[in-house]
């Protein structure tokens, strides 16, 4: 008979979500290249349902390890740590690349864009409109978002509730607004280098936007089922690094691209 005991490791049950997570990203990526060439979405849908179906299971998995099994003892917080700190750091050298891209043609511009920026015929976005609202409402989210953090420290469970609900209504403002510009928008990703840098850096942005919305959401339900205390709350410390990183990001992405870019 085996019995089950503490480790000051991070010792794992075995657990069918990373051979999942894993067959979802394959048939993702498989279905991404049907769509492109056979116009055929299907198998991305396929694929999405699953990446969707095992995060919500390993995430709850994981919160039931924290929460009521107490396999989450201080070297397995520490280790959670360094992790969520290294893989932020990794998207922050995502972001570089990116940026990178924007400047290496914005600072010396071809002979075959005009050997101008931006480009002959494109109009870019004002910077005193939308993006202005949105730099607003992510920094106001920001605040929130340390409310929040403050509220649970203090043990004060509706503030918390309260700071994280309103984080998550910025959250989704934000990308709804976002939503908009790309709609409103005068050129697409194929008007030359611009656009492709535009809609690379401000798109896989709003991407992180709609993850770390989604983080906060699940942060909130768990404040909710009072899963967080003022000593054992990593998983909202996470969330709440997550939103200052992107929060970070989008004032890189506004002086750069949309203020000094335009």
């Amino acid at each position: 008979m085996s019995m089950k005991h503490n480790h000051p490791f991070h010792l794992v049950d075995y657990s069918p979500w990373p051979l999942t997570g894993a067959l979802g990203a394959f048939i993702t990526v498989s279905g991404m290249i049907m769509w492109f060439h056979q116009f055929n979405n299907s198998l991305l849908l396929l694929g999405n349902l699953i990446l969707i179906l095992t995060m919500i299971q390993w995430w709850r998995d994981i919160t039931r390890e924290g929460t009521y099994q107490g396999l989450h003892t201080l070297p397995v917080i520490y280790g959670l740590r360094y992790g969520m700190i290294l893989f932020i750091v990794s998207e922050v050298f995502f972001f570089v690349s990116f940026f990178w891209a924007f400047f290496h043609s914005s600072l010396s511009p071809v002979i075959e864009i005009g050997s101008i920026w931006p480009p002959k015929g494109i109009n870019p976005f004002n910077p005193l409109q939308i993006p202005l609202l949105n730099t607003v409402i992510l920094l106001s989210s920001g605040l929130t978002v340390t409310w929040a953090h403050h509220s649970i420290l203090e043990n004060n469970y509706n503030q918390a509730i309260q700071s994280l609900f309103f984080t998550v209504i910025l959250g989704v403002y934000f990308t709804m607004l976002q939503a908009y510009e790309y709609y409103e928008a005068s050129f697409t990703i194929s008007d030359a280098i611009y656009g492709s840098t535009f809609f690379m850096a401000t798109g896989f942005h709003g991407l992180h936007v709609i993850i770390g919305t989604t983080f906060l959401i699940v942060c909130l339900l768990r404040q909710i089922f009072s899963h967080f205390s003022k000593t054992h709350h990593f998983g909202f410390e996470a969330s709440a690094w997550y939103w200052h990183f992107v929060d970070v990001v989008w004032l890189f992405l506004y002086i750069s691209i949309y203020w000094w870019g335009s």
